[in-house]
């Protein structure tokens, strides 16, 4: 009897996958810096991890991470994160994961939430992430490419940025084998727009891996149309350090758009600060927060080239899980009509199951707490 109660426990014990065996990462700044041998590893992969304090009383761990990842030239690249997990034991099938894309934060390396995962670029988020490990589930933060690491991180261009939130999933699980094979995908404002474009990635990128839905909250889209707008907007606002930001991201994917060629003769100056500040440095009154946005463009420059390429950018996609978009009618920074439209293209591909909410006077940062109930909700229902 003896012997066959010791065969079910060593049974028992070997059906629950255990903590993985972590590749230690380098000290420092030296973990964004990918090894030299990137083609031996395959997409999604880990590379290195390193246990930093928790910023969150609900989390038994977290790890900075560096993963594999693919640029749009083909190249392999290393694109870093942040993974925390839940207190507790993991359900059966281990803890679901909620891949969140994190919302504009710039373009410098500087801006790589990884980097301070208590700062304002998620602080604003942390209690529905204490929520979230509450309720079980494992948090992932993609950086995304080139942000944190080497080379330029092309903002708002949707396939680099739906392949890192989607891979940060795989590589989350070979950091800990008792993360779970389902996953839902959560993102506020450039975060949105990345989530939906992972969405739509996701079933052909990680087959393995169960999408259960993909949760937006002011998702930025119709990037078109906002550039022919741009005349329109004729006091200094927000709106024009984003600006520079999308014309650099483009720029870094699209060599035929040049930045001296649209840029006014005021803000072609301020461009260098887009690589070495973040967003709320780019917006102060020294910067392209002192410039209205219809004072960006160099008179007589033509923008359809731009424009063609930022329809591109337009999230209207064939999304295979169910879709929740939060928009606040008072955001100023997503416009609601454009999020209005997106619903609309959303609905009208085939297959796409689309849940739209608007909240009265939320703006933007205020939406991810606006609609904190129904997105557990949402999300407790998916991940059962």
């Amino acid at each position: 009897m003896a012997r066959i109660a010791l065969l079910v426990v060593v049974a028992l014990v070997a059906a629950t996958p255990a903590a993985a065996e972590v590749p230690k990462a380098p000290s420092g700044l030296k973990l964004y810096k990918p090894p030299k041998n990137l083609k031996a590893y395959q997409q999604g992969d880990l590379i290195w991890a390193r246990k930093v304090e928790n910023a969150l009383p609900q989390a038994s761990r977290t790890w900075t991470l560096l993963y594999r990842s693919t640029s749009l030239r083909g190249k392999a690249i290393g694109v870093s994160g942040f993974v925390v997990l839940p207190k507790g034991k993991p359900p059966k099938g281990g803890w679901p994961v909620v891949s969140w894309a994190h919302g504009t934060s710039g373009i410098a390396d500087s801006c790589a939430p990884s980097r301070d995962p208590q700062g304002p670029y998620t602080a604003y988020a942390a209690p529905q992430f204490g929520a979230w490990l509450k309720a079980g589930y494992a948090i992932a933060n993609t950086d995304y490419e080139g942000l944190g690491t080497p080379g330029v991180h092309p903002y708002l261009v949707g396939r680099s940025e739906g392949r890192g939130v989607v891979d940060i999933v795989r590589a989350s699980r070979q950091l800990d084998g008792r993360l779970a094979r389902r996953y839902v995908i959560a993102g506020h404002s450039q975060g949105g727009h990345a989530a939906l474009f992972a969405a739509a990635l996701a079933p052909k990128r990680a087959p393995e891996l169960r999408l259960r839905g993909v949760a937006a909250f002011a998702p930025a889209s119709h990037l078109d149309l906002l550039s022919r707008a741009l005349p329109s907007f004729t006091s200094p606002s927000g709106l024009s350090g984003l600006a520079a930001l999308v014309l650099r991201g483009v720029a870094s994917v699209y060599p035929q758009i040049e930045p001296s060629q649209i840029a006014s003769d005021r803000a072609l100056p301020l461009l260098p600060q887009v690589d070495k500040v973040c967003l709320g440095e780019l917006n102060a009154p020294t910067s392209f927060g002192g410039i209205a946005p219809a004072d960006l463009v160099r008179p007589g420059a033509d923008l359809e080239p731009l424009n063609k390429l930022l329809a591109r950018q337009n999230p209207n996609l064939r999304i295979a899980a169910p879709v929740l978009i939060a928009q606040g009618t008072s955001d100023t920074t997503v416009l609601p009509f454009t999020t209005d439209q997106l619903d609309s293209e959303l609905r009208a591909r085939r297959g796409n199951q689309v849940r739209y909410l608007t909240y009265p006077d939320v703006e933007h940062v205020g939406i991810v707490g606006a609609a904190d109930r129904v997105t557990r909700r949402f999300l407790r229902a998916r991940l059962k």
